[in-house]
């Protein structure tokens, strides 16, 4: 029997690249719902606004679900308790404390094994061109084009992540631009006053400029929706 190969201490070994690390979002939804104990809550426009800015700005997902953790651990600390967290923004303190804390340790090595297959993304990037294309709306046929064309070279992405995403975040780019024209001015005003309503209980826990953050990824995410469109990004492609 050969003797077996121990590496040398000091020979880094190259980490697995979590499947979930596209996840973002559901992991985050799933380990609110787990911490909070309560099955059938459901997040609301604001908590997704919200995830989309800790995503948009790096913030690791381990220090999202730590910073929950923590925030529910603060809350039943509490004697007498308030009203039942309703919302990832009671959170958003703590998340942007333990982002703090990961930011000072040792960076993170970058994972080497890629989290989906040729196939996976030229699946999932063909259905979103025909959802696109389905939509029917001016503008979105060449965009639609633009996706088809990424899901055939699907398989040359498959090591080079970062660009694809890239350029399916400057096609988001374009989708928003066409949203924006569409929208009327009562939607506009209409999407502010829900805003309005979900921040009001939560902006002493954040700073303006987290604030201006939410804010227009709130609205951005409203154009989406009556856009009637898919969000393109490979962190939706669950």
């Amino acid at each position: 029997m050969g003797e077996e190969i121990v590496p040398a201490p000091d020979q880094e070994q190259p980490e697995p690249w979590p499947r979930n690390y596209f996840n973002y979002f559901t992991e985050i939804e799933e380990h609110f719902r787990r911490v909070r104990g309560s099955g059938m809550f459901l997040f609301s426009s604001l908590d997704w606004a919200l995830i989309e800015i800790w995503k948009n700005s790096e913030v690791p997902l381990e220090a999202v679900l730590r910073g929950v953790e923590a925030a529910f651990e603060k809350w039943r600390a509490r004697k007498p308790r308030k009203r039942q967290i309703n919302s990832l923004a009671y959170c958003a303190q703590a998340v942007m404390e333990e982002a703090s804390i990961m930011a000072g340790a040792a960076p993170a090595k970058r994972p080497t094994e890629a989290p989906f297959t040729s196939a996976e993304l030229a699946s999932y990037l063909s259905e979103n061109a025909r959802l696109l294309r389905e939509a029917a709306r001016p503008g979105l046929d060449e965009i639609a084009a633009a996706i088809g064309k990424l899901s055939a070279e699907s398989a040359g992405y498959v090591d080079n992540l970062e660009e694809l995403e890239q350029r399916l975040t400057a096609l988001e780019d374009k989708l928003l631009a066409i949203a924006r024209l569409e929208q009327a001015e009562e939607d506009l005003f209409q999407a502010r006053r829900e805003l309005d309503s979900y921040l009001r209980p939560y902006r002493s826990k954040m700073t303006a400029g987290q604030l201006t953050m939410l804010e227009k990824q709130f609205l951005d995410r409203r154009l989406f929706e009556k856009l009637a469109v898919p969000r393109l990004s490979l962190f939706y492609l669950r």
